[in-house]
């Protein structure tokens, strides 16, 4: 008998899930993380293409968003979720959009204690280290070449 998912990952249709979006990045990186509310809401959210994680009841555990130049963001799973294949699931939806509108390469800033999570993922590091909200990040991409096809897409 197949198992059934525990969740599912779709594009996001704006505004309608944007509450749900939002309720997720509020726990993840202004209550845990403490982020500054002012960090967190850019005012970037209208002009970027959002995938949203839901468990089989619509529940809203997973987000992340990419950027119209190709950056990867806001990248967030609640914790019960994390180690489950949220996020890889998150990121897959990302980089498939990113090569459906036939960008060459995709970015993102992963918290250092993450790089390792995108480094499985085809990303690589450029560049040193650097705060940003107060947390130390690298800057990372990847090529989304023909030949480059981890995360299955």
């Amino acid at each position: 008998m197949p198992v059934e998912p525990t969740f599912t990952v779709t594009e996001a249709r704006l505004p309608d899930d944007l509450p749900s979006i939002e309720s997720v990045r509020q726990q993840v990186f202004i209550e845990e993380q403490g982020i500054p509310a002012q960090l967190e809401w850019d005012g970037w959210d209208a002009g970027c293409r959002h995938v949203l994680a839901l468990t089989f009841r619509n529940n809203p555990i997973g987000t992340g968003r990419l950027d119209p130049d190709g950056r990867i963001g806001r990248m967030a799973v609640l914790a019960p979720w994390r180690g489950l294949g949220v996020g890889t699931a998150i990121l897959a939806a990302l980089v498939s959009i990113a090569r459906e509108r036939c960008y060459r390469k995709v970015s993102l800033h992963a918290q250092l204690g993450a790089s390792g999570f995108y480094y499985k993922a085809g990303f690589r590091e450029i560049g040193a280290p650097f705060v940003e909200a107060g947390i130390r990040h690298v800057n990372m991409e990847k090529s989304l070449s023909r030949g480059n096809n981890n995360l299955g897409s």
